[in-house]
């Protein structure tokens, strides 16, 4: 079993050399750019926790394909104990670095795994055998592969086809005997700066006229041709950032110009019409994902506000509406979390081989996160007070002219010291009040599909007409389990056969004059 610490894989990093852009300024080596440090922070966890006896339960698992134990971020699941410990596993993360990232690689992995599996039913393709062998030397190399599936777009009334700029997409450019070349922008693509690779999967439904579109592959960080735009991750260097200067994480745009794939590395080339399957297979994994994620966030701000209420002297016990803003944000929390927990009971094996959360609770789980976020943020803000937004910048308290000045602002409870109460509330601030906090908001809303494609899917996945026909059964008195083989007799009122009235007819009275 290999299993990279977080130290190791920075230094894996260094081998690396990616065309990256950060505010302006070309950088020389990710791991040494300051701006850059809290995303590799965060990634680092998910190495070290894999490493650690107490979370090894959840955080190792066994690859079929191979027999050998690897990170589940690496992993196919197999079965509903895989997709809860998964829930399990990136939560536990999330409560300490906010956003664990690496757990894209196993949603594109999964995704990917049934795509290429159903292609090569259909058409006698070999891409699944590619992927199989991409995903043991992922395993035994330890390595993060972020997903580039969200593409520039372009005017979306238009298809890619249609496009006045094709680069708006990416698409293959030449078709080679060894192998293809990709160019477009891909946008919104998480770590881009510091992964290892990157899986470029197709990011809506295409139809024959976009075939070149339907490409999926996978390319080094530091292939030619390849130049990542990306943003700081969350907020380093910033003193006040209790958070977020220790954890964060980058978005970047990519934009392939000719990039060379060799064949080994191509799991789709063409086949437009599988291009849909793959997009909503790899967002159903994700936004599974995503309600773990969003979870682990939560538990910070419930964590972060109790002991607020705490630091400002108060006893929960005693304050009936505190108990209630504190029970609400529990149940918000919990109620996407068990969501991800019905996804997983009811997820369902397919025909590859692995299970797949089910649709209909992973969209809902994901949609009640992305319209809570603001509220779960409102919650905290209430019971933790002003303070959290109006606590002068930390640079006052090492200044002697006003540190001893601001001891009485910051004294509350007798037994918990100032300190304590700062930290507390810089914290919060840097949630939920800060740049960082509005980041976490909006990636909660659109990270893994907007809201409006979340209720699409769900309307897609619901069995609406099971419902339909259970009212239609209880209209004509179906109501023993063998009484739907009964004709219904025009008519009929009840289960035995009643005659209906005969119709009559009341006496037309004169109107009055």
């Amino acid at each position: 079993m290999n299993l990279m610490s977080s130290q190791d894989y920075c230094e894996s990093l260094r081998e690396y050399n990616p065309s990256i852009y950060v505010r302006g300024a070309k950088v020389k080596n990710v791991v040494d750019e300051p701006q850059l440090a809290p995303g590799i922070n965060a990634i680092g966890m998910t190495y070290d926790f894999a490493r650690m006896a107490e979370h090894r339960e959840y955080a190792i698992a066994t690859q079929h394909t191979s027999g050998k134990s690897v990170n589940r971020f690496v992993h196919i699941n197999r079965n509903t104990e895989d997709l809860l410990s998964k829930l399990e596993y990136v939560r536990a993360l999330c409560q300490l670095t906010g956003c664990a990232m690496r757990y894209l690689t196993m949603d594109g992995l999964n995704a990917l795994f049934q795509s290429t599996y159903r292609i090569d039913t259909a058409l006698g393709t070999e891409y699944n055998s590619r992927l199989v062998e991409q995903m043991h030397r992922i395993q035994d190399n330890d390595l993060t592969v972020g997903i580039a599936m969200t593409d520039a777009k372009g005017d979306r009334s238009l298809r890619p086809s249609e496009q006045r700029k094709p680069d708006s997409h990416v698409h293959i450019v030449a078709r080679r005997p060894d192998g293809i070349e990709i160019s477009g922008v891909k946008a919104i693509v998480t770590a881009a700066p510091y992964v290892h690779e990157l899986f470029v999967l197709p990011g809506r439904n295409l139809t024959r006229e976009d075939k070149d579109f339907a490409v999926a592959c996978q390319v080094p960080i530091d292939a030619q041709g390849l130049t990542i735009i990306a943003r700081p991750a969350g907020r380093p260097g910033d003193v006040s950032a209790e958070f977020s200067s220790r954890f964060g994480q980058s978005t970047g745009v990519c934009v392939f110009e000719n990039v060379f794939v060799p064949y080994d590395r191509v799991f789709m080339c063409g086949e437009w019409e599988h291009a849909e399957h793959l997009t909503k297979t790899y967002a159903n994994h994700h936004r599974h994902t995503c309600i773990g994620a969003r979870a682990g966030f939560g538990d910070l701000l419930i964590g972060a506000s109790a002991m607020m209420i705490e630091t400002n002297g108060l006893d929960m016990q005693a304050e009936p509406h505190l108990q209630e803003s504190m029970v609400e944000l529990i149940k918000t929390v919990e109620s996407f979390y068990a969501c991800g927990v019905s996804a997983s009971v009811y997820g369902k094996t397919t025909e590859a081989g692995n299970i797949e959360p089910d649709a209909v609770y992973s969209n809902l789980g994901k949609l009640l996160l992305a319209h809570s976020i603001y509220d779960m943020h409102r919650l905290a803000n209430s019971v933790s007070g002003g303070l959290i937004v109006t606590l002068p910048h930390p640079d006052e308290d090492h200044n002697p002219d006003t540190m001893d000045k601001l001891d009485t602002l910051m004294s509350a409870s007798p037994d918990i010291p100032p300190q304590r109460r700062a930290a507390v509330a810089r914290l919060i601030e840097d949630l939920t009040a800060s740049q960082a906090g509005a980041w976490y908001s909006v990636i909660s809303v659109h990270g893994g599909g907007s809201p409006a494609a979340l209720k699409r899917e769900i309307f897609r996945k619901y069995p609406v007409a099971d419902k339909v026909e259970l009212v239609e059964r209880l209209i004509e008195r179906g109501v023993h389990p063998d009484s739907a083989a009964k004709p219904v007799q025009p008519g009929q009122c009840c289960d035995t056969g009643c005659q209906p009235p005969e119709q009559t007819t009341l006496p037309k009275r004169e109107r009055p004059e």
